[in-house]
């Protein structure tokens, strides 16, 4: 039986008739073929993670457009609001800062940064007391800031 496998396989050898495994330029095809659809896909993908975080802004910026329309109700001012222990602190975000730069009597300007080392570390939108909304940073491919509005996709597309 042994003896009988090995003249199997011995002609196998001779004749080239059975082939196993897969030859160079097969193997170099795949990895062309699988680098071109990663340099498709990659960019793709970073956007869709970018405009994921995205909202966390601009949610943040309209929950904290109403507590302060709430604070200014009890106080008849916005001054003194965004701080702690008010009914309108500053949010804390995982990709994103928030700052009050304006606040008077009667007007409030509220900013969201993105934090650097992020992949939103390029944006920044506002929100004022009259609800306009603005881009005032974006990164390259994203529209020119400022934007009159909240900039979500590439190209200049808001929400």
């Amino acid at each position: 039986m042994l003896i009988s496998k090995v003249r199997h396989v011995a002609k196998q050898q001779v004749t080239g008739a059975i082939q196993v495994g897969f030859t160079l330029i097969e193997v170099m095809v795949t990895v062309a073929i699988v680098a071109i659809l990663a340099s498709i896909a990659l960019p793709s993908y970073n956007e869709y993670i970018v405009r994921g975080r995205i909202p966390e802004a601009t949610t943040a910026l309209a929950d904290l457009r109403v507590k302060l329309e709430q604070y200014y109700q009890d106080n008849r001012t916005y001054v003194g609001a965004c701080a702690a222990d008010t009914v309108a602190p500053l949010p804390t975000g995982q990709y994103f800062d928030f700052t009050c730069p304006t606040l008077s009597a009667t007007a409030f300007t509220i900013q969201a940064t993105g934090k650097s080392g992020t992949s939103v570390a390029s944006f920044t939108f506002t929100l004022d007391q009259s609800n306009t909304r603005k881009t005032t940073a974006v990164p390259s491919g994203w529209g020119t800031a400022p934007i009159a509005c909240w900039v979500v996709r590439k190209g200049g597309g808001c929400s």
